[in-house]
């Protein structure tokens, strides 16, 4: 059993390095992340990965509590974003919490809203956010300090944004750290065609 998982570390490693090579596609990991999802919007609305179709999708998986890794990835896409200029009207950027217990709709539309103005952030149950991450292949755990109080935890995840393409279909990831730079050259590379 303990061959699996170094098999999928590894698969993951390869994926980000090629990610940041900009050689990633759907077709060298056809399924391997994304999948169907039904999820609350920042605006109260119910979603699906449907809603998204003929657009591409650039999901991270976050919290609004987290101290430092999600401020930085999510101002690293942003600046991408604005970057791509009118391209961004291809994409929609989704922000999908893994504390649905802390980050209510009214919390994740001021977040999302301060990074950029196309972010959704999308919430659910504890279910529904255990599918979706399920499907993307997303790692998350709370982590309590002893003597916390219960609203007091951390959430270890993973940090990856996820480009899926008009189809829903994988297409690349940006590790965390990619320069925005990079992550602005690669989209426009899938954007303007």
């Amino acid at each position: 059993m303990r061959w699996i998982g170094k098999i999928f570390v590894a698969a993951i490693l390869a994926v980000s390095l090629l990610a940041m090579m900009g050689q990633a596609s759907a077709r060298s990991l056809p399924s391997l992340f994304g999948g169907p999802f039904a999820l609350v919007d920042h605006d109260g609305r119910t979603v699906t990965d449907r809603d998204f179709a003929g657009r591409h999708m650039l999901v991270y998986f976050g919290y609004t509590y987290c101290p430092d890794i999600c401020p930085t990835d999510l101002g690293n896409l942003a600046t991408a974003l604005d970057d791509v200029g009118s391209l961004v009207e291809k994409l929609q950027p989704l922000f999908i919490t893994v504390d649905p217990g802390r980050d209510t709709k009214s919390v994740l539309r001021d977040y999302a809203g301060a990074f950029h103005p196309a972010l959704l952030g999308l919430t659910g149950t504890q279910e529904q956010i255990a599918a979706v991450a399920k499907a993307y292949r997303v790692h998350r755990r709370i982590f309590r300090l002893e003597g916390a109080g219960p609203e007091d935890y951390l959430v270890d995840h993973s940090s990856l944004a996820y480009l899926m393409g008009p189809d829903g279909k994988f297409v690349t990831m940006f590790p965390h750290g990619t320069p925005p730079e990079r992550i602005a050259e690669i989209l426009r590379k899938y954007l303007a065609s």
